[in-house]
């Protein structure tokens, strides 16, 4: 656990960092700002998404020394808004002596899959069965293992359905490593689900866990089109959730919101399919169906304020809007039922993510 500050809880008036400046970042923002406290926002892209919401911004690479210098010198603690920051950037800042939540460890960890999985069933979060793969030959007699279907992916990076391909027959095994150009993998097993789940979760300095209801989501593509919250969910599943986010958080010392991704094989029983060490696409149902929405909670989390209530007073459709999709504003802003939150992009490329909607159910 990091020497926390003389001050503590930080008080309004007190100066967050945050590395990365996109739509994660902006909303983040946003939420501290409501709260009373300051925003400095580390990001190479000038005039990022996030910064024009914010106190300022250093532009810079994250892995710039100067800047990560600068970074800590100027916040009282500092938090990210997606998980490939390098962690080296994170050992830095508290290295230094600066406070930063989440911590190295739950980013590096996140930031290898096969670290990941093998973490995750350690704390009793089982996932599907997997094999490191490093070589053709280690591919070969991992499929041998798991059996077909299998589904391979770079250990690192990769988002969004990219970086990954199924393998369905055995012959086409040298065709897919060459796909993800011959870089450190991992098999994973496929899992016959009955649908896909998320968990979000948040931990304090102190210890204390809230949990939010369960959504559910569809993916597009990859990509994921829509959240339904609070998911339809018997009570042994959501206690089931419940206690996986428990183990994840108390088993990284993490502080902070986190998302899980969950399959729900029925009967109660969930594989984790993998965690991301920040806030999540799938907790934006949160931000017009709870009190106290999945941004503000990171943000009094890392601030060692108490944290928010989870339950849910409405029940939500969040749908991504992605690429043109956004030019859809005009439409959705006069629907009585629907309530837009736009990232203030400048350009809507196809697939890039735009916007999301809210729709009360």
């Amino acid at each position: 656990m990091p020497t926390l500050p003389p001050l503590f809880p930080l008080p309004p008036g007190s100066t967050l960092g945050v590395l990365g400046g996109g739509q994660l970042g902006r909303m983040l923002s946003q939420a501290a700002s409501r709260l009373g406290f300051d925003v400095v926002i580390l990001d190479p892209e000038p005039d990022c998404p996030a910064a024009r919401v914010s106190r300022a911004q250093i532009t810079a690479a994250y892995d710039d020394p100067d800047a990560l210098q600068a970074l800590g010198a100027l916040c009282d603690v500092v938090t990210f808004e997606f998980e490939n920051v390098p962690a080296q950037s994170v050992e830095q800042l508290a290295g230094a002596g600066a406070l930063v939540a989440p911590g190295p460890t739950a980013l590096a960890i996140a930031q290898d899959r096969v670290d990941e999985k093998t973490f995750l069933n350690a704390v009793g979060a089982t996932t599907v069965d997997f094999a490191p793969v490093s070589t053709l030959t280690d591919l070969a007699d991992a499929i041998d293992r798991l059996s077909l279907p299998t589904l391979l992916k770079t250990r690192r990076e990769g988002y969004d359905g990219k970086g990954q391909v199924w393998i369905r027959d055995a012959a086409d095994a040298e065709a897919a490593f060459d796909a993800i150009g011959r870089r450190p993998a991992i098999l994973e097993a496929a899992a016959v689900f009955e649908r896909e789940l998320s968990v979000i979760a948040a931990r304090g300095h102190d210890g204390a866990v809230a949990v939010y209801p369960l959504g559910q989501n569809v993916h597009a593509n990859g990509v994921l089109k829509t959240t339904q919250a609070p998911a339809a969910v018997d009570p042994a599943t959501q206690n089931r959730a419940r206690d996986i986010a428990a183990a994840v958080l108390d088993g990284l010392d993490y502080v902070g919101v986190m998302g899980i991704e969950l399959f729900d094989m029925g009967g109660g029983d969930l594989l984790v399919n993998e965690i991301a060490p920040r806030v999540h696409n799938t907790g934006h149902w949160t931000q017009d169906g709870c009190v106290c929405d999945q941004f503000e909670q990171h943000i009094r989390a890392i601030a060692g304020w108490p944290l928010g209530p989870t339950d849910a007073h409405a029940r939500i459709e969040m749908t991504n809007l992605l690429g043109d999709e956004v030019d859809q504003w005009r439409d959705l802003a006069a629907a009585p039922d629907a309530r837009l939150h736009l990232y203030g992009k400048a350009e809507a490329r196809p697939g890039r993510k735009m916007a999301h909607v809210n729709r009360i159910l």
